[in-house]
C-alpha cells in the first residue's frame, strides 16, 4: 500500500507542476484554459500533500524516520508535577 501511495504522490506532484505551468503560461484571452489548468494544479497539490503526509506518518510509525518536533518524555513529566 505504501508503494501505491508513493506512486500517487509522484504522479500528483507531476500533475501539479505540469498544470501549474500550463495555467501560468496560458494566453490571457483564453480564461477557461487557465481556470481548468489552475483547478487541476490545485487538485494535484492537494493529493500530493495528502500522500506526502501519509508517507511521513508511515515512516515515523515504522521507525524509518525519527519523529520530528516531539517533546521528550522527561520534559512532559516535569510540567505535570507543578
Amino acid at each position: 500500500m505504501t508503494k501505491l501511495i508513493a506512486i500517487a504522490n509522484t504522479v500528483a506532484w507531476a500533475g501539479f507542476w505540469a498544470f501549474g505551468y500550463l495555467a501560468l503560461s496560458a494566453p490571457t484571452d483564453t480564461g477557461n484554459q487557465a481556470l481548468i489548468a489552475s483547478l487541476l494544479a490545485a487538485v494535484g497539490a492537494g493529493v500530493g500533500l495528502a500522500c506526502w503526509f501519509q508517507l511521513v506518518r508511515h515512516t515515523e510509525a515504522t521507525g524509518y524516520a525519527k519523529p520530528a518536533n516531539r517533546v521528550p518524555e522527561h520534559i512532559k513529566t516535569q510540567g505535570e508535577s507543578a
